[in-house]
């Protein structure tokens, strides 16, 4: 059987329950996974600051992905070791299009959120991310820095329909994802999930066989595809479960526990 040593795990209905919490059994799995010398990250759509506040809270001391792997940083000192960020061409051609048709958008700069909109739709987006944000309605004075995700948030039908126009609309500098059926994300074509856990299994010298990725939503497609072991929860989109190499339990029946149980504590 592999020996498993770098795991990723998606936090928002993967690693996280639906209210937001690890459960005892994750943390304890976790713990144990650790003290074997396993390497165990995150890999999440969330700002760094958002994320490293779970990651510290379940133990981890590694590396964290971020961004939905535009951004991987150390936990402990905050060193960036992998950064990729949208063209700031192409960040304003979004902003002119969402503002021609009245579409709710949001971009992060230096790990800060600034919404071109005010109202529910930023509001509901804060209080699930728990983070602060900047309402900035002018692109041109908004900080210099680069983009690292813009995000479109709406009607999933409608950003269904959207994404062939954006697709077209956006240069090939830019990779296009749904981390929620309401949010559609635009980042560079080199921030997935997948480059981030190719970035990060060569940083510590281990081959891709050797890694697990699991997750829930659309924009966990790529580390799935590249992990050795690529694990959809029983909650994911079915998109992803067909993909998966092994389907776990659900976010909320410790679906990251039975993994680790299963293929790395007993292995």
């Amino acid at each position: 059987m592999t020996k498993y040593r770098l795991i990723a795990m998606d936090l928002d209905d993967t690693l996280l329950t639906d209210d937001l919490t690890v459960s005892d059994r994750t943390v304890d799995a976790m713990r144990k996974a650790i003290s074997q010398g396993v390497h165990l990250t995150i890999a999440t759509g969330r700002m760094f600051a958002s994320a490293q506040r779970i990651a510290k809270q379940v133990g981890l001391n590694v590396p964290i992905i971020t961004y939905q792997g535009s951004l991987i940083r150390n936990l402990l000192d905050e060193e960036v070791l992998y950064e990729r960020s949208v063209p700031a061409e192409e960040a304003r051609k979004l902003y002119e299009y969402t503002r021609k048709h009245g579409l709710h958008l949001q971009t992060y700069i230096d790990d800060k959120l600034y919404s071109f909109d005010n109202g529910d739709k930023l509001a509901a987006y804060a209080k699930q991310s728990g983070i602060p944000y900047i309402v900035e309605p002018d692109f041109d004075r908004l900080p210099p820095g680069n983009h690292t995700k813009l995000i479109i948030i709406d009607d999933p039908d409608k950003l269904d329909a959207l994404f062939p126009i954006l697709r077209d609309l956006m240069g090939e500098e830019v990779h296009m994802t749904k981390s929620k059926a309401n949010y559609l994300e635009f980042l560079h074509r080199e921030g997935t999930k997948g480059h981030a856990l190719r970035f990060l299994a060569e940083h510590y010298g281990f081959s891709m066989e050797e890694t697990i990725a699991m997750g829930d939503a659309w924009n966990d497609r790529e580390m799935i595809e590249a992990a050795g072991l690529g694990v959809a929860m029983a909650n994911a989109v079915p998109a992803l479960r067909e993909i998966a190499d092994y389907v776990t339990l659900g976010n909320n029946e410790d679906g990251v526990a039975h993994v680790l149980e299963k293929f790395v504590l007993n292995s």
